[in-house]
């Protein structure tokens, strides 16, 4: 695979993720005018299953395409997939910070 491809793909990973994360926060900010409130046991229940399908969807967008990649026998370009992943992952926190700082003043 070429380098600007794996760029690319990665790229497109990790701005699925910036999107779902938006996403996840956009309910856990507005959760309880979403869902009302949650009595009892449903309340931890449905927040725990619900972190525990963010992580999967969290881990397929960033280590499932380098995972198969690497079983596949593309073993360094799997590798490096993750790391620019993981690097746009970075700038995208960074941007956010960023932002935040800057709409707080």
């Amino acid at each position: 695979m070429q380098c600007n491809i794996i760029i690319r793909r990665a790229f497109l990973n990790a701005l699925g993720l910036l999107a779902y994360v938006f996403f996840v926060a956009t309910i856990m900010t507005n959760g309880e005018k979403i869902f009302g409130k949650m009595v009892g046991v449903l309340g931890p229940v449905f927040i725990l299953l619900f972190f525990v399908f963010s992580a999967s969807v969290s881990a397929s967008l960033v280590l499932g395409k380098p995972i198969l990649m690497y079983l596949e026998g593309q073993k360094k370009e799997g590798i490096k997939m993750f790391f620019v992943t993981a690097g746009w992952i970075f700038i995208f926190f960074v941007l956010v910070g960023v932002i935040a700082v800057l709409l707080k003043r």
